[in-house]
């Protein structure tokens, strides 16, 4: 893997493909821990006296959360200077290119207002970008996955590499694969959990857990009627369950306040919230005997802090664990910064989602392959 040890960057123009997509509220940014981490490569880029052109992304055309890469730009100032241009591939960006001088950056527009972002063959970004600049870094391991235009550039800038979030993402994913890794799936889209399902122990758990416990026979009245008409209960062949732990008790909501129920309790009227102490006992015994772990998603309402026992239990055991461990998913990402568990007592803290959940399942990313990287 080729990175930024690789190259001599002083007076170079350099094309760094980051990752700044963020939560936005009422077309408001917020604040953004993605935003402070594409920083680095910045930082490091620029130090290095290269001419920096940053290239980014916000949400997608006709969604609410697709609005101007301006606000992003003044978060990133925080961290360190860039210049915003209003422009991609016209005349502007052209001339603001030219105009960079050594240890120099500029943010350009949000990329996937062209429909070029969205063709994978050579077109007007491919062909404006491989003209204007000299070498491409890749920063933005989330969206790997994704064979669009700014992520298959290696195809037309020769000179190519991993950006340091990129690389680190890499090196940390590599690790999960050396061991026999243990996975423990929960937060709220269990579709994304299913090509995860197969040889390796999962310890389910979120409305994942409360899915996979449906699928194998059980009744959970209220919330399988809640599942169901959100359309978030999914069919799982039952063959793909025999690795897969359930949930043995559930945290419900009775008048405000938290009562443990037994999953023989169940069917009942009540809507789950978290998993119960007794699974949680069950699951630390697991994280114990682990090697490596991937936690994806938490394991109930973090949101509301009765319910976050769960999520904060099988965190404290991981860290406390002698298991390396990657963690993805801002939500989880949050959960950590409320349990006070310190940080560095996990192997890596990923920010990426489709795309780290197919590094782990075995499968290509466009934007890896294109660098060289396996």
């Amino acid at each position: 893997m080729k990175t930024l040890n690789d190259f001599d960057f002083k007076g170079k123009i350099v094309l760094l493909r980051s990752d700044l997509n963020s939560d936005v509220q009422n077309k408001k940014l917020l604040k953004s821990e993605r935003i402070s981490e594409a920083s680095i490569t910045i930082k490091e880029l620029k130090k290095k006296k290269a001419r920096v052109v940053v290239l980014a992304h916000q949400g997608r055309p006709g969604d609410e959360e697709f609005i101007s890469l301006k606000q992003h730009c003044k978060q990133l100032n925080k961290y360190v200077r860039v210049k915003f241009v209003e422009d991609i591939i016209g005349k502007r960006a052209e001339r603001e290119i030219k105009k960079l001088k050594d240890g120099e950056a500029i943010l350009l527009e949000n990329v996937r207002n062209l429909k070029e972002e969205f063709d994978s063959n050579s077109n007007k970004l491919t062909e404006f970008f491989s003209k204007n600049c000299e070498i491409y870094v890749n920063d933005a391991f989330s969206v790997c996955h994704r064979a669009q235009a700014s992520i298959l550039l290696p195809k037309y800038i020769v000179n190519s590499c991993a950006g340091r979030i990129l690389e680190r993402e890499v090196n940390a994913l590599k690790k999960l694969k050396l061991s026999k890794t243990l996975y423990i799936l929960g937060g709220a889209k269990p579709e994304d959990n299913i090509k995860l399902l197969g040889k390796n122990k999962v310890l389910s758990c979120g409305l994942f857990g409360q899915v996979c416990l449906i699928n194998k026979g059980k009744k959970l009245g209220e919330q399988e009627n809640y599942l169901r008409s959100r359309k978030i209960f999914i069919k799982i062949p039952r063959e793909k369950l025999k690795n897969v732990e359930t949930p043995l008790d559930f945290a419900v909501n009775i008048k405000g306040k938290r009562k443990e129920i037994p999953v023989e309790g169940f069917p009942n009227d009540n809507e789950i919230f978290d998993i119960g102490k007794i699974t949680q006992k069950k699951y630390i015994a697991e994280i114990k005997k682990a090697k490596a772990i991937y936690m994806k998603g938490p394991a109930g309402d973090c949101g509301k802090k009765q319910f976050s026992n769960g999520t904060f239990a099988i965190l404290k055991a991981i860290a406390g664990s002698k298991a390396f461990s990657v963690i993805g998913g801002g939500h989880l990402s949050d959960a950590i910064k409320s349990s006070k568990v310190n940080v560095k007592k996990f192997g890596h803290i990923s920010l990426s989602g489709g795309a780290l959940l197919n590094y782990i399942a075995g499968e290509k990313l466009p934007g890896l392959e294109v660098l060289g990287i396996k």
